[in-house]
């Protein structure tokens, strides 16, 4: 039986793709808010990104009475009404979007040869981590910390990035972001800090909970100081000649650490399980409300009408999630993140294959000097993918 399903899943991959229509996914035998260890143990205390849903349909299958439930609900309410999107000449309009609401959606970044390259990387990858067979009667393995059906290309990477793929580092300087990141940024001395991106197979039933990519120490140090007088900000001082505490508060709000631009392999919709951005939430020292508190509209806050070729440019720091994929299509997110001017080259890791650097524009060599890995010397793990943590420390150290 078990050699039977993985000829069957090894059919269905061959013809798998990212956009329209596809045969995996919706995997019935992997219950609810199930998630794995790093050697695949079912539901350990330490869940990671696996943080469950308590509102999730009890069955991952299509036309489960649950999720017609939930599919009727995301008909009528899903999605941000009066969603603002920028062409890619709008490189001002764009830049103060996003200081303002923490995101901005950018349509038409990618042109067809792109997206069409992107969308075959995409699949291609998402492919190798499918292919490896599921404990029991599942079809797929659960990456390690991620809920069911949800998988990071750049975690799924036993190197934690993709920029050992061409596909990946061909989209870190397009003419249509360059200037956008530029502008945001205030310079073009920012650096790539890496590559992957996250992608939901059809059954993804569930809410992932809101949270933010990484925190801010907010440290004005004298390059972030710098980086603030580049964007033009009013710097004021107080008696003691020292900033205030609006001026300190504005630094660290229009200087974010890191900028990722999410590129979109197909068309967002309300069922095919649209990233949702709690706008303004980019300034929040707060922690995001947990899934048993979330409102319903912040459920719905989500990028619906966003086109495939397009792009959300996002603060890291701002909340944000995946939604439930309902659909019968892979919703596919890879992305590119760059690091702020100010940011020193401690923690950057050599990731990039110096033959890879080597086809980059000048400008694209510049930002990936501080990860590029030495002529010769394959970075550790890089083109090894799988779900399991544990596996992918194995090939790191191999």
């Amino acid at each position: 039986m078990a050699e039977t399903n993985k000829r069957k899943l090894q059919a269905k991959l061959e013809s798998l793709q990212v956009y329209g229509d596809t045969l995996v996914g919706w995997d019935e035998n992997t219950p609810p808010n199930e998630t794995v260890d790093a050697d695949g143990n079912v539901n350990p205390s330490h869940r990671g990104f696996g943080v469950s849903d308590p509102n999730s349909p009890n069955h991952r299958v299509y036309n489960d009475p649950g999720v017609e439930a939930l599919r009727s609900q995301l008909r009528q309410h899903n999605g941000i009404r009066g969603l603002e999107i920028c062409e890619p000449h709008e490189i001002k309009r764009a830049a103060r979007i996003f200081h303002r609401d923490g995101f901005v959606v950018v349509r038409d970044l990618l042109n067809a040869e792109q997206l069409a390259r992107w969308r075959e990387g995409c699949a291609r990858v998402l492919g190798d981590i499918l292919s490896i067979s599921g404990q029991g009667n599942r079809k797929y393995v659960t990456e390690t910390g991620r809920l069911p059906h949800r998988y990071s290309y750049g975690t799924s990477s036993a190197s934690r990035q993709m920029l050992h793929d061409s596909v990946w580092a061909s989209m870190i300087d397009l003419p249509t972001t360059t200037p956008i990141v530029k502008e945001i940024f205030g310079s073009s001395n920012y650096r790539v800090w890496g590559s992957g991106g996250d992608l939901c197979l059809p059954g993804a039933i569930e809410y992932q909970h809101l949270h933010s990519d990484g925190r801010d120490a907010q440290h004005l140090s004298e390059n972030r100081i710098e980086q603030a007088r580049l964007l033009g900000l009013e710097l004021n001082t107080d008696s003691l000649g020292k900033f205030d505490v609006p001026t300190q508060k504005l630094i660290m709000e229009m200087t974010p650490p890191t900028v990722t631009i999410n590129f979109l392999m197909c068309d967002l919709t309300w069922e095919n399980g649209p990233i949702r951005q709690i706008p303004g939430t980019h300034t929040a020292q707060q922690s995001p409300p947990k899934p048993a508190d979330e409102p319903e509209w912040m459920k719905h806050s989500t990028l619906v009408g966003a086109l495939a070729g397009a792009g959300v440019f996002r603060d890291n720091r701002a909340w944000h999630g995946a939604t439930p994929n309902l659909s019968r299509e892979v919703r596919a997110l890879p992305n590119v993140e760059y690091a702020a001017p100010w940011r020193s080259s401690h923690g950057f890791k050599k990731v990039m294959p110096h033959g890879i650097w080597e086809t980059l524009t000048p400008h694209a060599q510049k930002l990936c000097d501080w990860i590029k890995a030495d002529p010769d010397v394959w970075p550790a793990g890089a083109s090894i993918m799988h779900p399991l943590a544990s596996k992918r420390a194995e090939a790191a150290r191999a």
